[in-house]
């Protein structure tokens, strides 16, 4: 099977059975998305959600994030991983969003990396979710799904993420983001990955090596 044909069937299978899917992260606008994907980064969708209810009463706009100390913010966060570090992150990104952008979160994702603990994979999800941007941002979950599908033998997330964007067009992207997160996070997970449940193992190039 070429690598082109396999893209195909894959992105067939995902656009006819799953369509139009949404981020598990719960936000109201821009500046809630950014907090609420920082503080996802080794850490699951899941908790995040638990936290962030009380951290946006605290600090509902950039603005009042900005006024804070990391220590003010550690509590609200504190059972996420690596708290200390988020939270200086968040206190820092607040005061350069204010700083350098006049208080709006930047939509551009060289701006977006600017910002402190925002990674490519962070300015990639804000883009993509709230402008479609096409692009796949690469976490732990898209990494491996490309991996044991065949769709990429990159070594590092910015490679899978070139050959991932080099054969699914742009309308797809947005879209396959988080076809392949989700089918990684539910379906193909790290440790017993689900195959006997999954619709894609007839194209599977780790079943088929196997």
């Amino acid at each position: 099977m070429s690598i082109s044909e396999r893209y195909r069937l894959i992105v067939d299978w995902f656009r006819e059975n799953v369509g139009e899917q949404k981020s598990e992260l719960h936000f109201n606008n821009p500046y809630e998305l950014l907090v609420s994907v920082i503080l996802s980064a080794q850490c699951t969708d899941k908790r995040v959600n638990m936290v962030t209810p009380a951290l946006f009463a605290a600090y509902p706009i950039v603005d009042a994030l900005a006024l804070a100390t990391p220590e003010e913010v550690l509590p609200y966060i504190k059972s996420v991983s690596y708290p200390n570090n988020k939270a200086r992150n968040l206190v820092a990104m607040a005061r350069k969003v204010m700083r350098d952008f006049d208080g709006t979160i930047p939509t551009d994702i060289d701006s977006i990396m600017s910002l402190p603990g925002a990674g490519r994979k962070t300015a990639g999800v804000v883009t993509s979710i709230l402008y479609r941007e096409p692009v796949i941002p690469v976490d732990t979950h898209v990494f491996r799904v490309a991996h044991r599908l065949g769709l990429s033998k990159g070594k590092t997330p910015y490679a899978v993420e070139q050959d991932l964007e080099r054969h699914i067009r742009e309308a797809d992207r947005p879209l396959a983001h988080h076809w392949l997160l989700l089918h990684g996070r539910y379906v193909c997970t790290a440790r017993a990955p689900k195959c006997d449940e999954c619709p894609l193992v007839r194209w599977c190039a780790t079943r088929t090596a196997s």
